[in-house]
Order: C-alpha cells, then structure tokens, then sequence
C-alpha cells in the first residue's frame, strides 16, 4: 500500500483517488494553494498545466524524491486547436526539469474521469498507460493500481509523454466536437 497525495479535488482528482483507494491505497488531497506539509509516496498533479507548473515550481524541496505523476493535457484552451508546449517537449519534461529530484511520471492523462470511475472503455477495462524514465517508480505505481479495477501499461521512457500528450489531446478534442462521449474513449487491449 501506498500513501497517495492528489492536488486537485476536481473530477479527475477525484476519479484517480478512487482509484487508488480501490487498490487499497491511503489518499489524501491539496488544493493548489495548501500549504505542502506531509506528502505521499506518490503526488499526483491533478490540477491543470499551469497550475501543475506552479506547484512544481513552489514545491521543488518537498517533492524531491517523491515519484510526481502529471496527468495534463496541455491543451490552448481559448482555441481547442494545439499544445501549448514546444513540438520536442511535453508538460511531463517541463515539470521534470524543474523537479530534477522528482521521479515524474505522466500518467492518466489518457481516460476521462468517467472511464476512471467506471473502469470501463466500452466492454474494455480502462488503462492506464505510464511513461517515464525511473522502472521503480512505475513499478510503484503498478502495484499501486493492483485490485483497483484498472489495467496498467507502461508506455515507456518520459520521451514517450509526448506522444500520449497528443493522444489525450485528440481524445478530448473529439469528445468536445461530440464525435464521442466523455464516458467513452479508446481501449488497450492486451
């Protein structure tokens, strides 16, 4: 069992806690603004892209050595139409450069709440894909999830968060133009 901290109380936040109770994890949440005292094994930044920056800047002494999950799709949200981060980077880099003592991870970004709470992408179990450069720290996340009602994939190295960044963005833009819905998605199958 792990202690998991979520900034973020939001239907993401929430969803991800559930989850991780489920798999008989101990879940605690912050606000962006709280004051950081006594963090899990395992932070998860549940919050959007700027904010998500803002706690890893305001927070870079608490966090070291603490596997740091980024959930975020950079979206521009005035346009719906790109990535706010550079095309060789992703916001799992931005927040890893300013937490070089951090084991981050990007993860969840790729489910909806819904898919989360249901544990379901249709008739498949939701997936969670993880990507990141530390094999402990996923592993830790792995049995984390264990008993939670979802699947896990490791996606690989932290160069790999692009690319999910791209394919949670194309997910949303899809449920937002209602080409499908925000209980639906895509599904791994092993």
């Amino acid at each position: 069992m792990s202690v998991i901290t979520i900034f973020g109380q939001g239907n993401m936040g929430q969803a991800i806690g559930d989850v991780f109770k489920q798999g008989g994890n101990t879940v605690n949440y912050l606000g962006h603004g709280d004051p950081v005292e006594a963090l899990g094994d395992i932070v998860v930044l549940a919050v959007p892209y700027n904010a998500a920056l803002d706690i890893a800047k305001q927070n870079q002494a608490a966090l070291a050595g603490k596997i740091v999950i980024d959930i975020t799709n950079p979206l521009n949200f005035d346009t719906w139409d790109a990535l706010v981060v550079p095309a060789d980077s992703s916001a799992a880099a931005q927040i890893a450069a300013l937490l070089p003592a951090a084991k981050v991870i990007k993860a969840f970004n790729t489910t909806f709440a819904a898919t989360l709470q249901s544990r379901k992408v249709g008739d498949q179990p939701t997936t969670v894909m993880a990507a990141g450069d530390d094999d402990d720290a996923k592993q830790q996340l792995a049995s984390a999830l264990t008993d939670s009602g979802v699947q896990f994939v490791d996606a690989g190295s932290l160069k790999r968060a692009r690319e999910m960044e791209s394919f949670g963005f194309l997910q949303m833009t899809l449920a937002a133009s209602e080409k499908i819905g925000w209980t639906g998605g895509f599904a791994v199958e092993k």
